[in-house]
């Protein structure tokens, strides 16, 4: 391995070359752009200071070799005079400045939509840091004080550069060296009655600049609308939508958005259909993924070496995650183990066929079809198609990384992502073992997305669900860190099951009747996008954790606001009538929704759960619950004995929040 000036860049940079008898080695060379202090040199405990080095990583994989076979057009990507395939992703790293005093483990935070999670998640760090630079996008630097090497590495093809954003340079998928042409289908659901509905913005999921259509005014051209997520689709008259944008009373043509007369209903799903080019081999996330986990534990990772690898990824992620193992991309091409442990959190049972196909639309969020068989880890057998798989079939003994599933009871009652098939027979009938090497948590109580402390209204029928549950992500990665290391085992799963009736149908939940809150019996199921015909067809078994009086789950990592709480806290909230449909469910929102603060306000609204005041009377008392609770999680390894206070503090400043104005605000015993 030689590290050589380039002179070229304005910057600082190294760049890491092998010689030619590495010619086989996946990652050829990254080129460090630069290399700077993080915090002007912050010493962050035992590990010191941190660096920040940001560059890119070249690759080179060989089409023929059998571990690169799933990735999709892989053979009709352009190759190089030895036959191989090449392709670039930026990279960033948050590494100690002096190696040895890491802990010797690479975590991979999986990009999200190009976006950085794990200081928000593990850190607690102010929210959209592209480029964290203040002490405040730093968080309290949990993962530096636990000596972590964090590495970002762009996989995703359609994310523009821009803002910090991360990106992967996939080649283009040609056809005897012509781009190829296919049909493209994406959704949207707009909140507002606006003729003009933006494509090209990443929060919406929807963009069209990734494959242009290839003539925008075909009469082929759809789009479709439906009143709901599982509702039969209509189809537009074709001279009423453009693409274009309304603009100074006039039309302008733009593919980067669709102009409907008469506006966009709120609300209504709408399916738009075109012939698009543009077309790249977007499977190669995985290669890029995988090799580098693998450069970096064998040393060919450049500034970057640790012994081990873990991968984080929420949400889209950790659909991409299960993707990548079941498509055996944990092995590298020499057979060796890449990730040797994964966190697929939040991701339901789905996976996604939009991450490695033709037309690849990795920014959709697989709402109602997010899942797809197989569900297990272990074999299963379908009697539907016959088939019989697994997600770690492709996986050898020791390919197999340790793995945990965490869920919130959003990804078991919404969007489809049929949570419970991660543990449950594919009927929805009986529990199903769970191999040794995974544990299955549902965070209680919990939305997708925490929605921050005492979340304002937002664009649900109630507030959102401002449950933080980064207290339990912390000690699991904790946890999780033992269990590779040293064998040492992780806390058991928690999650709801058949055999103590925490698991059940949804039109088995006993769900409270509160006043002016919408039931939860009417969130449709899921269904299997595997299978041709109607949604209808082929639901997906809706299984979801059954709750108490409150409405807060019996089962699952029960947190503090849970095991004493002060409201109800779920995973599903409804569209308010502002924005359209108030009877569908409002995708990865949860609700908050307060206790009565007296038991006068109780008897006034006619709300079936105690107030706080019958509950727990004082303010010391409820600190007392709070404090013990968080004591028993931390002892079953379920959080950590050093966030107990701020656990306590943030639970005693909701008190003092919902009882404001009455006789129990700051109340002693």
């Amino acid at each position: 391995m030689n590290i050589r000036r380039n002179a070229r860049l304005a910057m600082f940079a190294a760049v890491v070359a092998w010689a030619p008898h590495a010619a086989l080695a996946e990652v050829t060379r990254i080129d460090v752009a630069s290399r700077s202090p993080v915090l002007d040199g912050k010493s962050f405990g035992a590990a010191g200071p941190y660096e920040k080095i940001v560059g890119k990583v070249f690759f080179s994989v060989d089409p023929a070799h059998p571990r690169n076979k799933p990735i999709v057009d892989l053979d009709k990507a352009p190759h190089d005079d030895a036959g191989r395939v090449t392709f670039s992703a930026d990279l960033y790293v948050l590494a100690p400045k002096e190696a040895a005093r890491g802990n010797g483990v690479a975590l991979f935070d999986v990009l999200n939509r190009g976006r950085k999670n794990i200081l928000r998640d593990f850190n607690r760090a102010r929210q959209g840091a592209l480029d964290p630079t203040t002490e405040a996008e730093f968080g309290d630097g949990f993962l530096m004080r636990q000596g972590y090497t964090l590495v970002w590495l762009g996989w995703q093809f359609d994310i523009p550069r821009r803002g910090g954003l991360m990106t992967l340079d996939a080649p283009a998928v040609l056809d005897h060296g012509n781009p190829v042409t296919g049909r493209v289908s994406t959704t949207f659901t707009p909140n507002t009655a606006d003729p003009t509905y933006p494509l090209d913005d990443l929060g919406r999921y929807a963009d069209t600049t990734a494959y242009p259509p290839v003539d925008p005014a075909s009469a082929a051209n759809a789009l479709t609308v439906r009143d709901g997520f599982m509702a039969v689709p209509h189809t537009i008259a074709r001279d009423r939508w453009q693409f274009g944008r309304a603009r100074d009373g006039q039309v302008v043509a733009d593919v980067s958005a669709l102009y409907l007369k008469d506006g966009f209903a709120p609300g209504h799903v709408y399916e738009l259909s075109y012939e698009a080019k543009g077309a790249v081999v977007a499977g190669l996330a995985f290669a890029a993924l995988r090799d580098m986990a693998s450069a970096v534990k064998h040393e060919r990772g450049g500034p970057i070496a640790s012994k081990y690898a873990y991968a984080f990824g929420p949400s889209q992620d950790g659909r991409l995650l299960r993707e990548f193992l079941y498509e055996g991309f944990n092995a590298d091409e020499q057979g060796q183990r890449a990730f040797d442990g994964v966190i697929a959190h939040i991701a339901g049972s789905g996976r996604g066929g939009d991450f490695n196909a033709r037309f690849a639309r990795p920014n959709g969020h697989g709402f109602f079809v997010g899942s797809l068989f197989p569900y297990l880890d272990l074999d299963q057998h379908d009697p539907i198609t016959g088939k019989t798989d697994g997600l770690l079939m492709h996986l050898q003994g020791d390919q197999r990384p340790k793995i945990f599933y965490t869920n919130t009871p959003g990804e078991y009652w919404g969007a489809g992502r049929a949570a419970a098939l991660v543990h449950t027979t594919l009927d929805g009938s009986q529990d199903a073992k769970v191999p040794d090497n995974v544990r299955v948590y549902l965070l209680a109580g919990t939305q997708h997305v925490p929605g921050g402390y005492l979340a304002s209204q937002g664009e649900g029928q109630q507030k959102p669900n401002p449950n933080e549950y980064s207290w339990a992500l912390r000690a699991l990665l904790v946890a999780m860190d033992r269990w590779v290391r040293d064998g040492s085992a992780p806390p058991q799963s928690a999650h709801p099951r058949f055999s103590d009736k925490s698991l059940v149908p949804r039109d088995a939940i006993d769900f409270p009747a509160i006043p002016n809150m919408r039931s939860p019996l009417t969130i449709p199921a899921g269904y299997r996008a595997d299978l041709a015909g109607p949604p209808a067809a082929h639901p997906l078994p809706m299984l979801v954790p059954q709750v108490d009086g409150d409405g807060n789950e019996m089962s699952g990592i029960r947190l503090p606001n849970i095991v004493v709480p002060l409201a109800t806290y779920t995973g599903w909230n409804f569209r308010s009538p502002a924005i359209g449909q108030p009877g569908e469910l409002l995708p990865l929102t949860g609700s908050f929704i307060p206790f009565p603060a007296t038991r006068a306000a109780r008897e006034e609204a006619h709300d079936p759960r105690f107030s706080i005041e019958e509950r727990y009377g004082s303010r010391a008392r409820y600190q007392g619950l709070v404090t013990d609770a968080a004591k028993r999680l931390a002892q079953e390894g379920y959080v950590l004995s050093e966030d107990l206070p701020a656990i306590v503090d943030i639970a005693l400043a909701n008190w003092d929040e919902l009882t404001r104005g009455t006789t129990l605000a700051g109340k002693g015993d």
